[in-house]
């Protein structure tokens, strides 16, 4: 799938996703929203794509959710246990929490579907997600990311 997510001459920001069988789901994010969600989805690839995470976000959407699937009413229901792991995940990177931190809250907060995150782990998923929000932060008017998500063969 390939992510593209577009900064448009008005500030306003554009998710948009193109899966492998050519469907499209994308979204414009309101003004007030438009310099969280970039950010917020760029971790979202860092820790998913770091972790091998494919059943949360961008695995979600590789399958067939739309945008609009996430989020009230949740047409499509409770998120997978990895998707809660990844959004725990991302928010924990936000914070700027360490791998001891994560670990003692992870449980509690996503129960069976937790493991534990190594301090390698986070330091690459980190890493990645602070060059890719960077690039973000430098795009010019009119600027895109483009990111490729693979799932895995059979899946």
């Amino acid at each position: 799938m390939r992510i593209r997510i577009h900064n448009r001459v008005d500030g306003l920001a554009v998710l948009r996703c193109e899966r492998v069988d050519g469907s499209v789901t994308w979204q414009r994010h309101p003004e007030k929203n438009s310099r969280f969600f970039p950010p917020h989805d760029l971790t979202h690839y860092a820790v998913e794509t770091t972790l091998g995470l494919h059943e949360a976000f961008y695995g979600l959407v590789a399958r067939g959710w739309d945008l609009s699937d996430f989020g009230t009413p949740w047409p499509r229901g409770r998120l997978p246990a990895e998707a809660e792991v990844a959004e725990f995940l991302v928010g924990c990177l936000h914070q700027e929490c360490t791998a001891e931190e994560m670990n003692a809250q992870g449980a509690s907060f996503c129960g069976e579907a937790w493991r534990t995150v190594t301090n390698d782990e986070l330091t690459r998923s980190r890493a990645l997600a602070h060059e890719l929000i960077a690039r973000w932060q430098a795009l010019p008017p009119d600027g895109e990311i483009a990111l490729d998500f693979t799932l895995p063969e059979g899946r």
